[in-house]
Order: structure tokens, then sequence, then C-alpha cells
């Protein structure tokens, strides 16, 4: 329990904590912070308590404008902030609790700050990991015969992104016009947890029209790659594990160095629902269900533009409009709390006329 108090329906109790980079009008430079409750913590302001064995020697990495050098550290640096974070925020503790003027300082209300992109995304890979959402694309672009390609049963399918187009939540996106680093060792499945550092929300904006005329052969151009947006709260992969679930039977069995046979599936409620370097933006793409209530993109709700989707107050969509906003959350449920992630957000802007 934190000293903070905080409303039931939060996203962000203490057993969260998720990290970002923001900044407010009185001291404009970014800076990393973590969430609790309505407050953002400074840990600019804090750094000297991090006074652990690996965090000692390293507190200068909460003085950087974005999350890099910290996520750089590792595993052990994670889990050890992690812990003096829940410690100086819990109700017994009074190093900040008691400590009025450092308090002062190192708590900003969220609502005053400006929220920035938590990381310098080196790379941007996304992924098409979901079988219904991948079934239904493919039975609106090439029919029921060839709903789901081979290939999808045996490797990852993804495509490679511009890391150039990631922008933060509550960026408006503009509408596009016309139609390995070397290591020895290697990592497998059975070691992914130790290089996530956590997840974010992200919406990966997508020009169907353009899309479907020009994936084949190679995949996405235009249609993919005007803008991507995440939320600017990356939640920690410790406050996720109690919402574990048991991995989806996977048929045919992947080759070994893709398996991972601890249970790594999270039971998030999503509503709208080693070639690698530091910083790399991994998304698991599209997720939906089998039935139509957990299709996950307007493109399965439309079918393709042959059904109007009903927003209310009269209004229906097919596709997006200009001056549409898409707002993104998701949150895992606990007993008497919530580890959510905030909003993802954006506004279609117009296509520049040429």
């Amino acid at each position: 329990m934190s000293f903070i108090r905080l409303a039931q329906s939060s996203d962000f109790p203490i057993q969260n904590l998720p990290y970002g980079v923001f900044s407010t009008p009185d001291k404009p430079n970014h800076r990393l912070g973590v969430a609790i409750g309505d407050q953002i913590l400074d840990l600019s302001v804090i750094k000297h308590l991090f006074s652990g064995p690996v965090l000692s020697k390293h507190q200068d990495v909460f003085d950087q404008p974005t999350l890099n050098s910290f996520m750089a550290l590792g595993y052990e640096s994670w889990r050890e902030a992690r812990a003096v974070l829940q410690q100086l925020l819990s109700a017994s503790d009074p190093t900040l609790r008691d400590n009025v003027e450092l308090r002062k300082r190192a708590f900003v209300q969220l609502s005053s700050a400006t929220m920035h992109l938590p990381a310098e995304i080196g790379d941007y890979t996304d992924f098409y990991s979901s079988r219904d959402h991948a079934t239904n694309v493919g039975i609106m672009f090439r029919g029921k015969e060839n709903a789901l390609m081979p290939n999808w049963l045996h490797l990852p399918v993804g495509y490679h992104g511009r890391a150039s187009s990631i922008v933060v939540s509550g960026t408006s996106i503009r509408r596009p016009s016309g139609q390995m680093r070397p290591d020895e060792s290697g990592y497998n499945g059975t070691q992914a947890h130790e290089h996530i550092f956590g997840m974010v929300l992200m919406n990966d904006w997508s020009a169907r029209d353009i899309q479907k005329w020009e994936y084949i052969p190679l995949g996405p151009f235009l249609g993919k790659s005007f803008g991507t947006t995440i939320s600017p709260w990356v939640v920690p992969m410790e406050a996720l594990m109690p919402f574990v679930v048991p991995n989806t039977v996977q048929d045919p069995k992947p080759l070994p160095y893709l398996c991972h046979n601890d249970p790594y599936t999270f039971d998030i409620n999503l509503f709208t629902k080693h070639v690698l370097f530091l910083m790399d933006l991994m998304a698991s793409g599209t997720i939906s269900g089998p039935t139509p209530d957990s299709f996950g993109s307007m493109l399965e709700l439309s079918w393709k533009g042959t059904k109007s989707v009903d927003l209310g107050n009269g209004q229906k969509r097919k596709f997006l409009q200009d001056g549409d906003e898409v707002i993104i959350t998701g949150y895992c449920q606990g007993t008497g709390y919530r580890i959510g992630f905030g909003q993802c957000t954006g506004k279609v802007l117009p296509a520049i006329q040429m």
C-alpha cells in the first residue's frame, strides 16, 4: 500500500510503476519519471536514493533524457530499481512520506506534464502474431481457400517498420497521399524475459487501400510507414507477471529456438480491445479473436469497408475519416487494483495536397 492516495480505478497503483519521459512548463528538459496515481515521481530528483549494489554506481542514468541508458544496464538493475521504488512509495517508508521538502521537488502532477517518447527507438518490427486476425485479413484479401498462408504456422511473420515514424500518444497522424548485432552466444525463447524491459500500447496506423495494392510480393511499404503511436508509459514486465496465463497450444509445434515452455502470455484487457539492438521495438501486431466483438482492427470491424461500424450519436464509419481520433486503452485487472498502460491516442489529419 502506498502513502500516495489512489483511486481504485487508477491505472498506476504501486503494483505498476511504469517508466516514462516527461517535461513541465517550469522545467522543459526531458527527464525520467515513474507514474503513481495521478502524479509523476521525478527520478532525477531522487537518484541519490538508488544505493543498491548495481544502481549505486550508475545513478547518472536517471539524469538522462531517455530510458535507453537505464534499459542498457540489464535485468538485475531493473529489478533493483523496482524494489527501491516500491519501498520508497510504500506507506511504511518515511523517506519520501515524511520529507515535505523532498516530496515537493520530487512529485509532479500528471496533468501538468507533457509526455515524450520514452526511449530513442533504434529499429521497429511489427509481427503478425494473431491467428484470427491473419485469417480474417486473408479471407478479405485472398478468399477462404488461401486465408492463412502455410508459413504462418512455422515461422514468425512480420515486417520491418520505419523507426522515425514512431510518435508518442497524442500526436496527430497525417493521412498518407496516393494510392544484426554480432553475438556468438545468441538468445533463445527461454531467455526472452531477461531482455524485455516492459510493454506499451501501440497503434500501427494502416492505409489499407494502399496496402492491398502494394503488399505483393515484398510486403507493406507506404501503406504502413507513415505513423505508429505508442503509449508514453512503459509497464515493467515484473508488474505484468501476476497476470500471466497458460500459453496457447501451438500446432504444429515451432522449432526449438522459438519455444518458450514457461507461461508467458498475459491477460490484458484491450480496448479500441539475436539481431537486436537496445531499444528495438517489437510489436505483436493486431490481436483479434474469432468473433466480431473481439476484432482488433477497423479493417475487420468494417469487413474491408462492406459494413458500417456504429459509433453512436447517429455516426457510422467504414474507414477512418479526417479529424477522427482513435483512443486505445488497456489494463490487467487485479484484486482491488489494476495495472494500466494509460492511453494511446492519435488524430487523423488530412493528406497534404500535392
